[in-house]
């Protein structure tokens, strides 16, 4: 998980407990999978008896962050990024103790230094501090200022690592934090900070940095076909989040495992060894996503996660044991109709059923379908005398029907 760092780091971490802070966007009302490299860089160092602190960026949210970002933000306003704070704190909260003496992790906002503060002050006191050669310099300005954007930088996101700068600087003096950690495209933003503790109190402090996570095929980690991947189940679906984990390939699940989860060195060699012996059994996405979908959720959550996840490939019934929002995850990309649920209740015919949901497009087709005895609802072969009624809804309103082993139909009566 490490990427760079200041000399003489792991030297001043190992002379005594030390406090360390990690800065989080919140420009958003939840945490993505994204942000659980740093998550579990602010637990591994607590676990290393020292102390973490999460700041969520409430004065940097509203200005914007250049570091890796080809194109300028959207601001939010102070109300959206106060609920998007309170949001995420209950998030970090999952991870981190709050509760274990001097080590308890510890949640700070740099809105409330920054929000007393007047332009002309930070100018005077901070400003002055830096040539703008030095910030130039910085690949996440000259990035954006030399590359094909020919519309530049804006000065506020010019100065934006002066702002984050002043954050390392203010929680070097106030908070006796003398470690600022992130990922490797903040280690300009780090930096200045550093650079600020020197110059305005003659002051030392320390960076250290993680890789960035890129998944073997180059495609963005973090991210699926329907977007982002989100710890807040209202945004991803704890099913969907342990599918995100399960489907990961063999390459990006070694890295990820040792990324991710609190596994041991002996623990992750024993589950690689036994991926290899069998690969399609995925020993390996299994143990990830298990831990991950537990630590972000629920144990209960992950269990219904697993469940789910076999049911497509499972001759039992078993749908009634799964919520209606995990069953509607399951067959979310597959083709779907809808009948009257009064049709159903007073019972209907399978083949009218069939047809007039949309499933098979002509009574012969539904016929030949029910002879060769391919026809199933809720997992049960069904012939052309059977009637489906009210006792085959689940939740009241489902049905599902299924050609084969591979063709499902989702039948929502309304």
């Amino acid at each position: 998980m490490l990427h760079t760092s200041i000399p003489e780091t792991e030297a001043h971490l190992n002379a005594q407990m030390r406090k360390a802070y990690i800065g989080f966007d919140p420009t958003a009302s939840s945490l993505g999978v994204g942000n659980m490299v740093q998550i579990m860089t602010l637990l591994h160092f607590q676990q290393s008896g020292h102390k973490p602190v999460a700041l969520i960026g409430g004065a940097t949210g509203m200005v914007g962050d250049p570091s890796g970002k080809s194109a300028e933000r959207n601001l939010l306003g102070e109300e959206e990024l106060r609920y998007n704070q309170e949001c995420q704190q209950k998030q970090l909260e999952r991870f981190l103790d709050f509760n274990c003496g001097d080590r308890s992790a510890e949640i700070v906002n740099n809105y409330d230094w920054f929000k007393e503060m007047g332009f002309l002050e930070f100018i005077r006191d901070v400003g002055k501090r830096l040539t703008v050669n030095y910030m130039m310099a910085k690949d996440s300005v000259k990035n954006r200022i030399s590359g094909e954007d020919r519309e530049g930088m804006s000065f506020t996101e010019f100065t934006y690592q002066l702002i984050q700068g002043y954050d390392f600087y203010y929680l070097w003096k106030n908070h006796g934090i003398t470690l600022q950690m992130g990922g490797s495209d903040q280690w300009g933003n780090i930096t200045t900070g550093t650079e600020l503790i020197r110059r305005i109190d003659g002051g030392s402090a320390f960076a250290l940095t993680t890789p960035l996570i890129k998944k073997a095929d180059g495609t963005k980690f973090g991210k699926t076909e329907s977007g982002n991947v989100w710890l807040d189940v209202a945004r991803t679906s704890p099913y969907k989040f342990y599918q995100f984990w399960l489907n990961a390939s063999d390459e990006d699940a070694k890295n990820f495992i040792r990324i991710f989860t609190l596994k041991g060195k002996e623990e992750i060699e024993g589950l690689e060894a036994q991926h290899l012996l069998d690969p399609g059994m995925r020993a390996l996405q299994k143990a990830l996503a298990e831990d991950i979908t537990t630590r972000v959720h629920s144990g209960s959550d992950t269990s219904q996660a697993i469940q789910a996840s076999g049911i497509l490939f499972s001759k039992d019934s078993t749908f009634d044991s799964l919520s209606k929002e995990m069953l509607l995850d399951i067959f979310e990309g597959v083709p779907q109709g809808t009948m009257s649920k009064t049709e159903i209740e007073t019972g209907a015919d399978i083949i009218d059923v069939l047809v007039n949901s949309g499933f098979l497009p002509s009574k012969g087709e539904a016929r030949r379908a029910l002879q060769e005895n391919s026809i199933a609802v809720n997992k049960q072969k069904v012939t052309p005398e059977t009637k489906i009624d009210a006792s085959h809804l689940i939740h009241g309103e489902l049905v599902i029907l299924q050609r084969g082993k591979k063709n499902y139909f989702l039948l929502k009566c309304i």
